[in-house]
């Protein structure tokens, strides 16, 4: 199984930097949209089996008809589109509310378990959020520089894989008190703060390197920061759902480390919330 991750992960990281520097804005949107697809697809998974192709194509609708209001070459101009701020805003909010819903489970899940519309909108605001902070952070001064969006949208993702690096390595030797063991048993609370220690230095070697004003450095680390306890909550997230549905990966698609979700539910926390935060502090 291990060795199969690693070959996998060696096949999705050259093919995930190249999206990210090489295709232009138009077919980055594309690639993105592929990604909303299939994470759309195995959410419908946690609503109900049965309902995940319904659930997909209703989340692309919603996202059709966003992108019909905000093309993306208007997503910057000359700040961030109103309606994507207000995306964001509500994704930020949502992940407010899903830390309570993970701090009392199991007893928030009589709230949502039988409620499709309600896991429904779980969806709607994990993901729609998701996919327009994956773009926000791309096209961000497109065109003064094609490349300083993808170096940013990199550097976020890097603070949550190193984030996941760190706890990995932190869990396994110091972690001995459980983080939410109802959710997720082998999170622990010392494999949560070696995480969020490792991608805050990371953080600070990039201000450092960019030489950064004090003020945009403070602001860059707190949000960093704050990103990285969102992915946390993220991973949580979706593993309540995947406990409450019975199922222990999102899907099948990458051989030895299951569905798309499985690989990007801390993005779909991280991302919007740091865009939030860096918004909020500037």
């Amino acid at each position: 199984m291990l060795k199969l991750r690693i070959i996998t992960a060696l096949c999705l990281i050259p093919l995930v930097l190249a999206a990210i520097f090489l295709l232009p804005l138009p077919f980055f949107t594309l690639f993105a949209g592929g990604v909303f697809l299939l994470a759309g697809r195995e959410w419908g998974r946690f609503i109900d089996p049965r309902k995940a192709n319904v659930v997909m194509v209703s989340l692309a609708l919603v996202l059709i008809g966003l992108m019909a209001m905000v093309p993306i070459d208007q997503v910057w101009r000359p700040d961030l589109n109103d309606t994507v701020a207000l995306v964001l805003g509500a994704g930020a909010v949502w992940w407010l509310m899903s830390l309570v819903l993970v701090l009392v489970y199991p007893r928030s899940a009589a709230f949502w378990q039988g409620r499709l519309w309600l896991k429904a909108l779980f969806a709607l605001f994990s993901l729609i959020p998701f996919f327009w902070a994956l773009l926000a952070l791309r096209s961000y001064e497109y065109e003064q520089n094609p490349y300083f969006g993808a170096w940013l949208l990199l550097f976020v993702m890097s603070l949550v894989w190193v984030a996941d690096t760190g706890a990995y390595f932190a869990g396994k030797a110091f972690g001995k008190h459980k983080l939410c063991p109802r959710v997720s048993p082998g999170k622990t609370i010392e494999g949560m703060i070696g995480g969020v220690v490792a991608a805050s230095l990371l953080a600070l070697v990039v201000t450092q390197t960019m030489a950064l004003p004090m003020q945009q450095s403070v602001v860059l680390l707190v949000a960093s920061v704050v990103a990285v306890f969102a992915s946390v909550l993220g991973d949580l997230v979706e593993s309540m759902f995947k406990r409450e549905a019975g199922i222990k990966d999102s899907g099948s698609i990458l051989p030895g480390h299951g569905g798309i979700m499985d690989r990007i539910d801390s993005l779909t926390a991280a991302l919007p919330v740091f865009i939030v935060v860096v918004r909020v502090l500037s």
